[in-house]
């Protein structure tokens, strides 16, 4: 059974392809690209959504794999959640999401402020549907620092470090972040239906 991955987010592909040993394929490369609407209420529903979807259209060969993540920040509400990806609008880069959630942050007079991440990866094949989550604590800080990682990851310092994720290497962002931890409860699941298959 192949693996195939619901997103069309660059970064996400990337981070999947590094933690997965590139076993798994974009759905945009068997079905060519398109939108699936997220109008799920938790990142659980939205992954489930993206992985069903892409489940459907391609049948019972394939185990679709689809994450739904965020960054939360409890002093607003923890907005922007859900919402992460289109923060500051539909059409919102991801640079238009990250300094707005740094006004935000400055709206609040803070120059830091406890924040966590939340990735929601769903699992779809013939044999079921799965969720699993991970979450990575830290805080965020009023300015953006560093040129890696994608997202809200220039103004994300995890707990016990004192660098941004955008300063940190890949390597050991793949260790603690909530999609790795996400997707080391998901791999288990992976390899039972592969046995099953």
């Amino acid at each position: 059974m192949k693996m195939v991955l619901a997103t069309g987010n660059k970064g996400k592909l990337r981070e999947f392809r590094h933690m997965c040993k590139n076993e798994v394929v974009p759905f945009s490369d068997l079905l060519g690209a398109f939108e699936i609407v997220e109008d799920g209420e938790t990142f659980a529903q939205n992954a489930l959504i993206k992985a069903r979807t892409i489940y459907e259209k391609l049948g019972n060969d394939y185990i679709v794999i689809a994450d739904d993540s965020g960054i939360s920040l409890p002093v607003l509400g923890g907005e922007p959640g859900i919402y992460s990806a289109r923060y500051a609008g539909e059409d919102a880069s991801d640079k238009d999401n990250l300094y707005k959630l740094i006004d935000a942050v400055k709206a609040k007079k803070l120059k830091e402020t406890p924040a966590y991440y939340t990735a929601a990866i769903a699992i779809v094949s013939k044999y079921g549907e799965y969720v699993v989550h991970g979450w990575m604590h830290g805080k965020v800080i009023n300015e953006a620092r560093g040129e890696k990682g994608f997202g809200y990851d220039p103004m994300f310092i995890p707990a016990g470090f004192d660098k941004t994720l955008g300063e940190l290497d890949d390597d050991v962002k793949s260790d603690i972040s909530h999609r790795s931890k996400a997707l080391a409860l998901a791999k288990p699941i992976i390899a039972m239906l592969k046995d099953k298959a």
